[in-house]
């Protein structure tokens, strides 16, 4: 879905700024490397960001090693 028509930027695109942190429209459309145009969009974009940063964090993967002890 289209947030901002002015900037032609997609919802998935904020997410992925809120997910780097971007907390307002704003920041979020400097880390997409653009500026809010027209401003129809800020209430939308922020109602995106606000409810990916509502989501729980994705947990990292831990890398497991396990050493096995050689045959004799």
């Amino acid at each position: 879905m289209i947030v901002c028509v002015c900037n032609a930027i997609r919802e998935d695109e904020v997410r992925a700024a809120a997910r780097d942190g971007a907390t307002n429209p704003r920041a979020a459309y400097k880390a997409l490397g653009c500026q809010p145009q027209c401003g129809c969009c800020l209430d939308y974009a922020q109602e995106v960001i606000d409810d990916e940063r509502a989501k729980p964090a994705r947990a990292k993967r831990a890398s497991v090693v396990v050493n096995f002890p050689k045959a004799a």
